[in-house]
């Protein structure tokens, strides 16, 4: 089972991914939204925005999300690292319940491309 650290440090290297993007991915990340990351099996959430094609972490919290963010993420640390590492789908694990997402409508149409 993934640590909180690992969690946190997959979370940054996600943000840097971002960061370098180009094209469309860069263009759906430069959103500037707050978002939660709440780890199931650790129960514990990760809360911060999405800003300029970054993810900048503000709180590590325990529990779920005490407020609503406007993206919210809920996964096992598991499946962060691995997402964030390349072995596991988002779409996949999106689609089959795996990893949750919910945001508004028009955020969900313009995250589709990191999806």
């Amino acid at each position: 089972m993934a640590t909180i650290t690992e969690c946190r440090d997959a979370l940054d290297r996600l943000s840097d991914n971002l960061a370098r993007a180009d094209g469309e991915v860069r263009g759906a990340a430069a959103l500037d939204r707050t978002l939660s990351c709440h780890i199931t099996d650790l129960d514990t959430t990760f809360t911060g925005r999405l800003a300029d094609g970054r993810i900048e972490v503000r709180d590590t919290l325990p529990g779920p999300p005490a407020e609503k963010a406007q993206i919210r993420l809920r996964m096992t640390g598991d499946d962060l690292v691995a997402m964030v590492g390349g072995e596991l789908n988002f779409a996949k694990a999106w689609a089959s319940g795996r990893v949750g997402l919910e945001a508004g409508f028009r955020d969900l149409l313009r995250l589709r491309s990191l999806l």
